[in-house]
């Protein structure tokens, strides 16, 4: 397990831990680190840092430290160390700022009462599962209870509509879903200026070229030229399937290798695939 994700599951397990310990002796740390809506008078600003450290239970635990060591030693190879530690803690309070605003705009536009407290490292896993699908967008997976494997991209989508449908319902059901949803939209903001810096390397630079292109208008060739007898726009198309598979092939050693498992005519490969 690479460095950051092992260590932020060991700090998110001691936080839990010393919750526990410390609510024997009358303190609770949840309510001291977890965060408070700025208008309430026991906010105070670090708390936009520290409640993603802070759980509600040991199952609300579990399941963040779960998906933190499922996709985040897969990111923190494929990024390093550093910039995945940057993404992580950028997802996290960019999720309880959100949050936030869609407490306020409960409060003032919709006049529900109540100030709410929030807890949990699910804004950043959320980041992470978002950054893993546009990394690796077919890779399938499969979610129970749905018997048959889904991609990557689908998840994402279908997770983030069921966030929507249900931050938006009637009845509160004690789940902060909009900081999940601004987990996953700082993330995509995130991703979105690092392809912009072409030291940006990894498979989520090219999906956001993929992206930029679906709305960039292509002329569709007047002529098709054939030459000796054999059609150029098949052998173009040809020429680019093996790339493509080339391409495929790298990031599935990166996957299951890391990055540095590359050699360095499979780092040019990747570097220049993610620059076209």
């Amino acid at each position: 397990m690479p460095p950051v994700t092992k260590n932020l599951i060991i700090i998110n397990v001691l936080f839990y831990v010393a919750t526990l310990v410390l609510a024997m002796r009358g303190i609770d740390l949840n309510f001291m680190l977890g965060l408070h809506l700025f208008l309430n008078p026991n906010f105070s600003i670090y708390q936009l840092f520290t409640y993603m450290f802070m759980h509600g239970g040991w199952t609300h635990l579990f399941f963040n430290m779960f998906a933190v060591w499922m996709f985040g030693r897969i990111l923190e190879n494929l990024w390093g160390s550093k910039r995945f530690l940057i993404y992580y803690l950028i997802c996290g309070v960019g999720a309880a700022v959100i949050q936030q605003l869609a407490q306020m705009f409960d409060i003032f536009i919709l006049g529900i009462p109540g100030y709410g407290l929030t807890v949990g490292a699910s804004g950043a896993v959320c980041g992470l599962l978002l950054a893993f699908g546009m990394s690796f967008p077919d890779e399938k997976m499969f979610v129970f209870p749905i018997p048959v494997p889904m991609k990557a991209k689908w998840l994402i989508l279908g997770y983030a509509l069921l966030e929507v449908f249900l931050g938006l319902g009637v009845n509160s059901d004690g789940i902060a879903h909009f900081a999940h949803l601004g987990g996953m939209l700082v993330g995509f903001l995130v991703i979105l200026f690092w392809s912009g810096n072409r030291s940006f390397s990894g498979a989520s630079y090219g999906y956001i070229s993929r992206l930029k292109q679906l709305f960039t208008r292509r002329r569709k060739p007047k002529m098709t030229v054939n030459y000796g007898g054999f059609n150029v726009d098949q052998q173009y198309n040809m020429r680019k399937k093996e790339e493509q598979e080339e391409i495929d092939r790298i990031l599935d050693k990166v996957r299951t290798s890391g990055y540095q498992s590359l050699t360095v005519d499979e780092k040019k490969k990747l570097f220049e695939a993610s620059n076209k």
